[in-house]
């Protein structure tokens, strides 16, 4: 379908607004943790490096970013473990129920934040702290992010799974190989880049997740998004801010472009 010259005008102009809206704000932060002026007088008077100093000399930053790093990896480990498991048990068997638990496996990234945060804290509350004696905190945080990021991880597999199809793994309990051997020789091999790009995108959702980490954080283990929260309105911290919010777009956005990379070569791949 072509687009006539007035709709490739009207279309380019709202890309632009809708771009303009979401990157320049974070241009201006970017700038602004180089400013010279603690008041962020603008244009900035001069550029200085000294917030970034500040930034990494803080303690609080520091442990929030190891916070941060702790909750992304434990979620994402959770989440490749179930999230292939489940996504090999959907697709590769026919069993009563399967349309129900896929929906219920989809449902928590289309749930609000909020919603899953307040049903975590219920649970935390009324069912782990009076019955097994786990308050919030890391490992609450590690559990209420792995809830969305499984989502990712079966979503990538179950594509996957679909593109390459069973016939190599038929022909592989044919040639004599238990279904261990075929998932280690076969299936694995095949889904290693749908993995690592799901991974990928899921650790990025955690490391910026800040609603849910609301509900299931304790006093002693603030991520860096609720440290960025924390001291928003602190005018003295307000330089670091800026340095610590350039440092968390960076880590989210490193972790979604590869995995663009990755996705866009697995297809490239199974096209050929």
């Amino acid at each position: 379908m072509r687009l006539g010259r007035g709709a490739k005008i009207a279309l380019t102009a709202f890309a632009t607004v809708v771009f303009t809206f979401i990157y320049v704000p974070i241009l201006v932060v970017t700038l602004n943790s180089f400013n010279s002026d603690r008041t962020f007088g603008w244009p900035p008077p001069g550029f200085t490096t000294q917030w970034w100093n500040l930034a990494l000399q803080a303690q609080g930053p520091r442990d929030a970013l190891l916070v941060s790093v702790k909750a992304g990896l434990g979620a994402t480990a959770i989440a490749l473990v179930l999230g292939t498991l489940l996504a090999l048990a959907l697709s590769r068997f026919d069993f009563f129920g399967k349309h129900a638990i896929s929906i219920l496996v989809v449902l928590p990234i289309a749930l609000p934040g909020i919603v899953t945060g307040i049903a975590l804290q219920s649970v935390i509350q009324n069912l782990l702290t009076p019955v097994f004696g786990i308050g919030a905190g890391l490992f609450t945080i590690i559990v209420g992010h792995a809830t969305f990021c499984i989502v990712l991880i079966f979503n990538n597999v179950t594509a996957r799974l679909r593109r390459m199809g069973g016939s190599l793994e038929q022909a592989s309990a044919d040639l004599g190989a238990r279904p261990f051997t075929t998932f280690r020789r076969v299936t694995f091999p095949l889904l290693r880049s749908s993995l690592l790009a799901g991974a990928l995108l899921a650790f990025a959702l955690s490391f910026d997740e800040i609603v849910v980490t609301t509900f299931t954080a304790g006093p002693d283990s603030q991520t860096l998004p609720i440290w960025i929260f924390n001291n928003l309105f602190r005018p003295n911290q307000a330089p670091v801010v800026n340095v610590v919010a350039v440092v968390l777009i960076i880590v989210s956005i490193v972790p979604v472009w590869l995995a663009q990379r990755l996705a866009g070569a697995d297809a490239a791949e199974s096209r050929i």
